[in-house]
């Protein structure tokens, strides 16, 4: 046998299975490329606010600058009458907000542009009336202070209200209100002092809103009081910051992070469009400051339900060091319904994952059991049948085979 010949044979037919994703991939716009376009929507937007480069590269700025107006959105970007009509009407009931960084992001001129549909209010937020407003039960979950538990082991701590950009798929869009408020120390106190109570608890996720709009002191002081909890083994924080306002991750801030280690940030991405040369910057901050970084996308009609889209967003990620930890079905929150896909989408994102590209772009993808049950994983079928020491499997190709299966025999019993 020609092994060689048969070696090269075999290295076409798997170029083959992913020529599709190499001409596709070619029309997905990505951050990374598009700085020129960002440049000039940035320089607008300052040239309007009036604020300098500097400016810019506060997040302080960033926050309390954010976009509310529709007509200085309409300044910014193209908007139709209808659009701003639907904005206007929405707001009513709908809070919206935008960080300046973040809306230098959306093409001006194109309406289905994914970082415009993630925080433009659109009509079908109150024209589809489908969703519940706590589809998680999160009231129903929370022993004390502002937890929600779900997990025997792990539990959240909700720390504040604000974000710098408000996602119009958010799944605590009940939670945004009028004003932004941080939790009160009284409350994230109980918060604390229940997860120190309870010995079995490992693992605590701060999270909001976003908990990285909470001031460095604030924050500094929960990270440090979890940290002295002896049973607790690490902490992550849940933030969308190094997406929506990515100038809040300062040296200061890594550098009091890393004091209190183990501990692990959890971001946001849900496009390739949202990574920037500025958003690379602040994960290679986090990361040199020897922490790691998970990425829990949510599966979003039309912006990420596709399955070329969602596999160059996995790649991207991991070029600016980030882990692609999650696939999240969009859960069913009053106001965001037209968001959520079939889960039919996301099996097929998944079997065009596996094999396809390397492991470590390979996310859990995850539906959310209603009322508070917690994450359960969805997997394309792989394993066929079981016969008595065999099983039959499918391969990421489909091919079919059986695979002995024996019984596990003790090994003390063999030496």
């Amino acid at each position: 046998m020609d092994y060689r010949q048969t070696s090269l044979d075999r290295a076409e037919e798997l170029k083959g299975r992913i020529s599709d994703y190499l001409s596709a991939t070619k029309k997905i716009p990505k951050g990374l490329e598009l700085q020129e376009e960002y440049d000039k929507s940035k320089s607008k937007i300052l040239k309007l606010l009036g604020a300098s480069e500097s400016d810019w590269n506060d997040y302080k700025w960033q926050l309390s600058n954010r976009i509310t107006d529709v007509k200085v959105l309409s300044k910014i970007i193209n908007l139709t009458d209808q659009e701003i009509k639907s904005i206007m009407k929405i707001q009513e009931e709908y809070r919206w907000a935008i960080s300046p960084y973040y809306l230098s992001l959306i093409d001006p001129n194109d309406r289905y542009d994914p970082i415009k549909l993630m925080s433009v209010p659109l009509n079908l937020e109150i024209s589809i009336l489908d969703g519940k407003d706590d589809p998680m039960n999160e009231k129903g979950t929370n022993p004390a202070g502002s937890i929600t538990r779900r997990y025997p082991d792990r539990l959240i701590i909700n720390t504040t209200n604000e974000c710098a950009m408000y996602c119009r798929f958010c799944q605590r869009r009940r939670n945004i209100g009028e004003v932004d408020k941080h939790r009160s120390k009284k409350v994230i106190q109980e918060s604390i002092d229940y997860i120190r109570s309870n010995k079995e608890i490992r693992d605590v996720l701060i999270t909001g809103g976003d908990p990285l709009t909470i001031p460095d002191d604030l924050l500094e002081w929960i990270v440090s009081q979890l940290h002295e909890i002896k049973h607790l083994d690490y902490i992550r924080i849940g933030t969308r910051t190094p997406v929506t306002m990515p100038q809040r991750i300062t040296d200061k801030l890594v550098n009091m992070l890393k004091k209190y280690h183990p501990i692990y940030i959890n971001t946001h991405f849900n496009h390739p469009k949202e990574i920037t040369q500025q958003s690379k910057e602040a994960c290679e901050r986090i990361a040199n400051a020897g922490i790691p970084i998970g990425n829990q996308a949510v599966l979003l009609n039309g912006v990420n339900n596709d399955k070329h889209v969602m596999k160059c967003l996995n790649q991207q990620l991991l070029k600016i060091r980030v882990r692609p930890y999650y696939i999240f079905q969009a859960k069913h929150v009053k106001g965001t319904e037209h968001f959520v896909t079939s889960i039919d989408d996301g099996l097929d994102i998944m079997e065009h994952l596996r094999g396809y590209t390397s492991g470590m772009a390979v996310p859990t993808y995850i539906v959310n059991a209603p009322g508070g049950l917690g994450k359960t994983p969805i997997l394309p079928q792989y394993l066929i049948s079981r016969g008595k020491n065999t099983v039959k499997i499918r391969t990421w190709e489909g091919k079919v085979l059986n695979i002995k299966n024996k019984p596990t025999e003790d090994i003390k019993k063999n030496l």
